[in-house]
């Protein structure tokens, strides 16, 4: 299958070359970096190395971001698409396992953390565990780790994403796909802990963005028609 990874990337120039290499190290799979507008050195890393990559002129966002690799994805005719984070979190080694679970007839594949594993009890896993209480009570559906952004994405999907503004990659859209009958799997992956750079969720971000996706599946995904 004809599978591109996208890596979202936004002042991520500490950890690029160390993501690219283990994406070619374990796949023959294409990539392509979105570089959200980053204040670093990221760009001229991009250029340096003669990656795969297009620059955004403003920072748009995450889900911009994903968007227009879904929309490079449907106009090079690919298979999958795989969200691949720019940060170092993520490892390669899965890729085939992701693709393999996509080939067996699922629409999005999760790489979770947690099947094997217990959540720790911190912040923001709390807030996985509400937000994974809450899709379970709204579709009857259990995902354990909805907060990984470590995704495949079947072919039926990439016009969905490319084309529409309500398709961002965060939890709350899962719902949306459930209530739509597409095909949710989960498997088990191990990550990496962030070697260079900060997260953009801190104690405080991470309770607001936790309020906004219980807001969204509670009231919004559930309703929502298209």
């Amino acid at each position: 299958m004809k599978t591109l990874i996208v890596i979202p990337a936004y002042n991520e120039s500490l950890n690029l070359k160390k993501v690219v290499d283990d994406i070619k190290s374990n796949s023959d799979f294409d990539y392509l970096i979105i570089n959200d507008c980053s204040t670093d050195d990221t760009i001229n890393l991009c250029k340096k190395m003669k990656y795969n990559y297009i620059s955004l002129p403003v920072n748009y966002g995450l889900s911009s971001a994903v968007q227009l690799g879904f929309k490079y994805a449907l106009k090079n005719d690919y298979d999958v698409v795989i969200q691949f984070d720019g940060d170092g979190q993520h490892n390669a080694k899965y890729l085939n396992k992701l693709v393999e679970e996509i080939k067996k007839g699922n629409d999005v594949v999760i790489g979770s953390r947690y099947i094997n594993e217990k959540k720790p009890m911190t912040i923001r896993m709390i807030g996985s565990r509400i937000i994974s209480f809450l899709i379970r009570i709204t579709t009857n559906k259990k995902i354990i780790d909805p907060t990984s952004g470590f995704r495949a994405y079947s072919k039926k999907l990439i016009p969905e994403f490319a084309n529409n503004i309500n398709y961002p990659p965060e939890p709350d859209c899962l719902v949306y796909l459930l209530k739509r009958k597409f095909k949710i799997k989960e498997i088990p992956v191990k990550m990496n802990e962030r070697e260079f750079g900060e997260s953009y969720l801190n104690a405080f971000s991470s309770i607001e963005y936790m309020f906004r996706m219980c807001i969204s599946i509670l009231f919004i995904q559930l309703f929502r028609k298209r």
